[in-house]
């Protein structure tokens, strides 16, 4: 599998000051296999608590943000393979929770740079829109 980009933007769980123990050895091992750019925002998208972790919706909101952390993969497949599965991501299927996109993210240095962004499908029903942006975990 070839993929578009090396970057990674997380928002949630995966985030280096993430707390719950809800993805500790995901979040290790993406600090493992990636250099870290820093804080990064998502624009065009809004926040959402799902309970023990967030989710992003897409929006033409000009002013919608997401904030969290952008990362370089030292190997975009191999990481995948294991992201994929965390984030219940299975190509082509219908009931994924979310899809992998690529977006415009933006650096904490105004730098903007193309990065692979796991975005909910549908908009959630009954959970909290986060209108911060920012996701303080559990």
């Amino acid at each position: 599998m070839m993929t578009a980009t090396p970057y990674l933007f997380v928002y949630g769980t995966l985030m280096s000051g993430a707390h719950g123990a809800l993805g500790t050895d995901q979040r290790l091992r993406l600090a493992h296999e990636s250099d870290s750019l820093g804080p990064a925002s998502l624009p065009g998208a809004h926040l959402f608590d799902l309970g023990d972790y967030p989710g992003a919706l897409p929006d033409d909101d000009i002013n919608a943000i997401v904030h969290g952390e952008a990362v370089l993969l030292a190997d975009t497949d191999a990481s995948f393979r294991w992201l994929d599965e965390y984030e219940g991501f299975v190509h082509g299927a219908d009931d994924n929770e979310y899809d992998r996109a690529v977006r415009q993210v933006r650096l904490a240095g105004g730098e903007t740079i193309d990065a692979w962004v796991y975005l909910l499908r549908h908009a959630p029903s009954q959970k909290r829109r986060v209108v911060s942006g920012r996701w303080n975990g559990r």
